[in-house]
């Protein structure tokens, strides 16, 4: 008769019993460090620090700063300007002015920058096909539209979503800016940022709000025989300041980036106090107010925002200022569930506000607030197909179209452009398989068509209402 042999089971300990059954307290405390001080808290965030600059530093040039990687015939033609291989070689044949490439070994594939292939895809525009879209669809007369990507809930892949989001926006030729309002700053170091302080920031902005606000205020009490309230120095310095002062270009020829780090999240202490001061003034109209004012809507395509995990003040006027607003959710309970409490603090916050506003509107006589948004779409992030197929048709079923039809799956790539400190279009497909990596993008492609045909119809919408305006 056969020998059973019993396989060891790595989750029990040495008599089989649970890994937490007779630990030794003593040898417990052979493993423990000293107790943490406020200090302690300085030496991890240096340490921290210094792997930060490792990893980061994977993604740099030898200046020190982030490049963006070349782009071959093969990719150019499949996924950037709609032409066959041949046809794309003999139009850069017949046109000698046009960007050539360059091969790195004789006879080699050709590879572009992205500005050139922007180029080239202005000249297929002008030249080519009027039955392709070498460019993507965009209104004249209207402003950029504002996308914010929210959730309080942490992990559910808000900052890199955002991210692809406005990197393929880029690579479909729109021009776009990327405002990071987390503190954590995240945002910033995927777009190679660099922000020595809050004044680098969209603080300066909001500060510049205020302070036009108080200025004004302080004309009415002149008016009255009262005394004005004093500007402190930091207001005095933000009244100088625009937009401009703030926004960095990136290594993406076209993105640019309104970046965050640590000292911005002195807003959230701040805003209240200058709320307390000036009851009147509007913070949650700061950042869309500056940002028109200063042109930036006239500049951009697209504006993607990326708020903190958190329903701040940041993410008030993010969210005020978005005409999209997108939720990035994974596809179980607790994420689900804490998506609809999300909701839930989202109409509370702005049901408050217009309550208050226009209560005081109508003993006024004065229009009455609402706040209206263009579209709003929680979307699945991090899908398993294979785990978490119930769980999503559920969702579906509960949402309707609130929630959008694509789901995004986690694939390998993801970690792989981690690694590198970049977004999976920075990924160069030599470093893996070329089907593997084409399996690998599809996903944030279909989330990016999902997202533009969201962006397309809104913006077909406005036009319509324009030219029935104009008649």
């Amino acid at each position: 008769m056969a020998r059973e042999t019993q396989k060891k089971d790595p989750s029990r300990g040495a008599a089989g019993l649970p890994p937490y059954f007779n630990i030794d307290p003593d040898a417990a405390l052979s493993d423990l460090d000293t107790p943490t001080s406020t200090g302690g808290f300085a030496e991890i965030a240096e340490a921290c620090a210094r792997g930060r600059a490792d990893l980061s530093s994977r993604g740099m040039n030898e200046e020190g700063r982030k490049s963006l990687r070349l782009f071959s015939t093969w990719e150019i033609t499949r996924y950037l300007i709609p032409v066959a291989q041949a046809h794309f070689r003999r139009v850069l044949k017949a046109n000698p002015d046009l960007p050539q490439g360059r091969s790195e070994t004789e006879g080699g594939a050709k590879w572009f920058t992205l500005d050139e292939v922007l180029r080239l895809r202005a000249h297929f525009a002008a030249q080519g096909s009027k039955a392709k879209d070498y460019t993507p669809y965009r209104p004249e007369g209207l402003p950029a539209k504002m996308v914010a990507v929210a959730n309080f809930k942490g992990g559910v892949g808000k900052t890199s979503t955002a991210a692809h989001l406005a990197m393929s926006a880029a690579l479909d030729g729109y021009k776009v800016l990327v405002i990071d309002l987390d503190s954590q700053g995240s945002m910033t170091s995927i777009f190679g940022g660099r922000v020595e302080d809050e004044w680098q920031t969209a603080f300066p902005l909001l500060a510049r709000h205020y302070g036009d606000h108080l200025r004004l205020e302080n004309q009415r009490r002149l008016d009255r025989g009262d005394a004005p309230q004093p500007l402190d120095d930091s207001l005095s310095a933000a009244m100088e300041m625009t937009a401009a002062d703030v926004i960095q270009p990136t290594h993406w020829p076209n993105i640019d980036l309104i970046g965050a780090q640590l000292n911005l999240y002195w807003a959230e202490f701040q805003i209240p106090v200058w709320r307390m001061a000036a009851r009147s003034w509007k913070l949650w109209d700061a950042l869309t107010e500056r940002l028109e004012a200063d042109g930036v809507l006239d500049q951009y395509d697209v504006i993607f925002i990326d708020t903190p995990p958190a329903l701040g003040y940041l993410t008030i006027n993010g969210l005020s200022a978005a005409d999209i607003l997108l939720v990035p959710m994974g596809a179980s309970f607790l994420e689900f569930d804490s998506t609809g409490r999300f909701f839930d603090m989202l109409h509370s916050t702005f049901a408050s506000i217009e309550d208050g506003e226009n209560l005081a509107a109508r003993a006024l006589g004065r229009p009455e607030i609402a706040f209206e948004w263009d579209a709003v779409r929680t979307v699945i992030t991090r899908y398993d197909s294979a785990q978490q197929g119930e769980l999503a048709a559920l969702m579906q079923a509960y949402l309707g179209p609130t929630l959008s039809p694509h789901r995004q799956d986690y694939t390998a790539l993801i970690g792989q452009a981690g690694e590198q400190v970049n977004g999976i279009y920075e990924a160069d497909y030599r470093d893996f398989n070329r089907e593997t990596y084409a399996r690998g993008r599809e996903t944030f492609d279909a989330t990016y068509a999902a997202f533009k045909r969201l962006l397309l119809a809104v913006w077909r919408r406005d036009e319509l209402q324009m030219q029935r305006a104009a008649q």
